[in-house]
């Protein structure tokens, strides 16, 4: 049954906000068990220099996979502060998705604030949804079968790549990706 991609993304942070769960790239134990809450900028300006890939780390996952062809899914990427100060997130992250030499870039879930801020402080985590449709295995007129998934954090350059863990995504009329990226929420309460 197809749903809409609000009602999933909202369900995915439902499940991350009750479990609590922090974002580890694997590399040390985590954040120690400590539980914080990104704050959105109350004076608009940002209380940290803006976060950046070399002081973050990266969780990708777990996955709401699409069962079957035009079903939805959800990737949650979880990004988590690991620099000594603060930070702040402004906008959207970009998103592309990778399959065989060819590039989507992602459209902001309808509805996301392009300019949204907020603050991470040390340990602190967000999380950002890739919502998507997936395709008709083996069928390259409807569906793309996506290897890779790209990201940067708002205003930076560097581009971090994961595989992609589910299967083949939807393509649109246009050859477009039937799939979106939401807003930066926070983890945890």
């Amino acid at each position: 049954m197809r749903t809409a991609p609000t009602a999933i993304a909202a369900a995915l942070l439902a499940a991350l906000t009750l479990t609590a769960c922090g974002g580890n790239d694997g590399g040390d134990a985590g954040d120690g068990g400590k539980t914080a809450t990104a704050s959105p900028s109350g004076d608009g300006k940002g209380s940290g220099s803006a976060c950046v890939a070399a002081g973050a780390a990266f969780e990708v996952g777990p996955s709401s996979a699409a069962p079957a062809a035009g079903d939805e899914g959800a990737v949650p990427v979880t990004v988590t502060n690991k620099s000594a100060a603060p930070c702040t997130l402004k906008g959207l992250a970009h998103v592309e998705l990778l399959a065989g030499g060819k590039s989507w870039p992602l459209a902001p879930l309808e509805g996301a604030a392009k300019d949204a801020e907020m603050t991470l402080a040390e340990g602190q985590s967000v999380t950002f949804t890739i919502a998507y449709v997936r395709g008709v295995a083996g069928d390259a007129q409807k569906s793309a079968d996506v290897e890779k998934l790209s990201f940067s954090l708002p205003g930076e350059k560097k581009a971090n790549t994961y595989d992609w863990p589910d299967a083949e995504v939807a393509l649109r009329s246009g050859g477009t990706l039937d799939a979106t990226v939401g807003p930066f929420t926070p983890v945890g309460d």
